[in-house]
């Protein structure tokens, strides 16, 4: 008798410290997802005066994670908090910048995942927060870009960090008389997996400054010691941005900094260049990478890179009259 007593207190013990336990760590907070018929859900720049195309710009992670009226933690940005959307446009407003120049650019507002998330190093976790509801928001996001704004013209798809991510994906799922409409697509300060091309064979690496229909992928680092996994490795391909080659031939940036690719870890090493003054995130980036400078420090040379495929695409999808084929 007395045994069964003993049990049945344990079990008792045991779903009363388990009950306990769940209640500590209720769910998370999921911010409303956005209306992308709300034109207020979107940072558009329309430039295009007859010769340029569409381009689809991801942004990268700006928030922390959060506390909602309910005091319940969020690991997603809020795209109807004014703050995080100002956030979301300082990045845009700059690419916008060079990737708008003749162009029509269209970047959305989306509930991205916190660099609490990322800091986690754990890619489970990233996955699920970032497919449940962040890429949600992307898929979203570019059916309405397909609609309303596209509407079958040739286009370019670029992401930071995180946006490099849903680039990525996105590029996975895109039928392929889409994909024949894509001029290019830039991964800036992310990876493409040996399991991404596996999955998605159409994944095809630039080779050089012209070809189309390509992903130019790129990661920095001061030393490959300093490569972080969940950014940028395992990584199946990898061009240096300065010179346009995927082997270790140096360039030169700026007059001072060397930028040479390492093609066995597919990153770009960078000698002469001073990341001091990036801020130290969660002590996971900024550390030895450099992360944050991916679509800046390059930012003329992919300016000018944009241009030269855009030019190339239009030649290689001439109809007979001379003029853009569109599928």
């Amino acid at each position: 008798m007395m045994k069964r007593i003993i049990y049945l207190m344990t079990v008792v013990t045991f779903i009363g410290i388990l009950s306990c336990s769940r209640n500590a760590n209720p769910a998370a907070h999921v911010p409303v997802a956005p209306e992308y018929s709300d034109e207020t859900m979107w940072h558009n720049v329309l430039n295009d005066e007859g010769e340029g195309v569409d381009v689809f710009y991801v942004v990268s992670t700006w928030e922390f994670d959060w506390y909602a009226a309910d005091s319940i933690v969020s690991h997603h940005a809020d795209v109807y908090n004014q703050g995080h959307r100002e956030n979301m446009d300082r990045e845009i407003r700059k690419i916008a910048a060079y990737m708008a120049d003749g162009n029509n650019f269209y970047s959305p507002y989306y509930r991205h995942i916190t660099l609490e998330t990322w800091a986690t190093l754990d890619e489970d976790i990233i996955n699920k927060r970032f497919h449940d509801v962040a890429f949600a928001d992307i898929k979203n996001a570019f059916d309405h870009f397909s609609t309303n704004f596209n509407q079958g013209r040739p286009f370019i798809l670029a992401g930071f960090s995180q946006g490099g991510k849903a680039v990525v994906e996105l590029i996975k799922i895109l039928p392929e008389k889409m994909r024949e409409r894509m001029i290019a697509a830039y991964v800036l300060g992310y990876k493409v997996t040996p399991e991404d091309v596996k999955q998605a064979p159409w994944l095809v690496a630039a080779k050089d400054s012209t070809d189309t229909g390509v992903v130019i992928c790129y990661n920095s680092v001061s030393d490959v010691k300093h490569i972080k996994p969940v950014i940028s490795a395992p990584c199946a391909m990898g061009i240096n941005p300065v010179n346009w080659r995927t082997d270790a031939t140096p360039a030169t940036l700026n007059d001072t900094i060397t930028v040479t690719l390492s093609p066995e870890h597919n990153v770009l090493v960078l000698d002469g260049f001073d990341g001091s003054y990036l801020t130290n995130i969660l002590d996971f980036l900024n550390v030895g990478d450099y992360h944050s400078i991916e679509p800046w420090v390059y930012s003329e040379c992919l300016h000018k890179n944009i241009k030269q495929r855009i030019e190339a695409y239009k030649k290689s999808s001439l109809g007979p009259a001379g003029k853009v084929t569109i599928y």
